[in-house]
């Protein structure tokens, strides 16, 4: 991440959206496993100490549940959509946690870890300190921005097996809990499918891009972000214009 955020910056790259390609990939596997990480180390200090022996507090991608749910879809959908969509969560031992308000911050913990980076790519922004900021990293951190509003947005979504049904899961009657526990598996498959229907794709970007312009972030940025990260499609032209 550091090596090709080096490359957008100076332009060092042959392929200015191969440099953006490779940096905002690599950010976001960076945010996929400090969003795992942030779950392990709630859960460690909130009562499992398993979680250590596990790997979980190691930030090594492929110990979080399975490489190909937590790192490689997340990043396919990134490519083919780019919708931030979450990862598998880690295996937290629920038995040894105790009080609900624990489970609930275990499960917010992730979600809001990417609250946070969204907050940190946005800075620049949100700061009004973009001045000596190169055109192509610019848009990068918008695009890379985008992606972790949208996996924060999904991810608090209060359906089974999201980090948002998590949160109020522990103050739900047992028999309800009981009654959605089957369902939890195909959550993230629903939601995933929900977005498909134009009418919601649309809204939900909607509240996307509602939550960037808050943040300082115009639709040129993340429009020509995402251009530049699908270079094979080709670069918009008025992208290749520094503002």
């Amino acid at each position: 991440m550091a090596v090709t955020g080096w490359a957008v910056w100076t332009d060092f790259a042959a392929s200015p959206g191969l440099a953006v390609f490779l940096f905002v990939t690599s950010a976001w596997v960076v945010s996929l496993c400090l969003h795992e990480y942030a779950h392990a180390r709630t859960a460690l200090h909130s009562g499992d100490i398993t979680v250590g022996a596990k790997g979980y507090l190691s930030l090594n991608p492929l110990a979080y549940t399975h490489a190909l749910l937590s790192i490689v879809l997340p990043v396919l959908f990134v490519i083919m959509g780019g919708i931030g969509l979450p990862g598998g969560a880690v295996f937290i031992e629920n038995g040894r946690i105790r009080g609900r308000w624990r489970h609930s911050l275990i499960s917010a913990a992730g979600p809001l870890t990417n609250v946070l980076f969204a907050a940190v790519c946005t800075a620049p922004f949100w700061l009004d300190a973009l001045d000596g900021v190169p055109a192509d990293f610019r848009y990068a951190l918008a695009f890379l921005a985008l992606l972790q509003v949208s996996a924060a947005i999904l991810n608090f979504l209060p359906v089974p097996g999201l980090d948002g049904y998590g949160v109020i899961e522990p103050w739900l009657p047992y028999s309800v809990r009981r009654q959605v526990e089957p369902f939890a598996p195909f959550g993230l498959l629903f939601v995933f499918a929900l977005l498909f229907v134009p009418s919601i794709n649309g809204a939900f970007f909607d509240v996307v891009d509602a939550a960037l312009r808050g943040l300082g972030i115009g639709d040129l940025e993340t429009y020509c972000g995402d251009g530049l990260y699908r270079f094979w499609e080709g670069t918009p032209e008025i992208c290749s214009v520094s503002p």
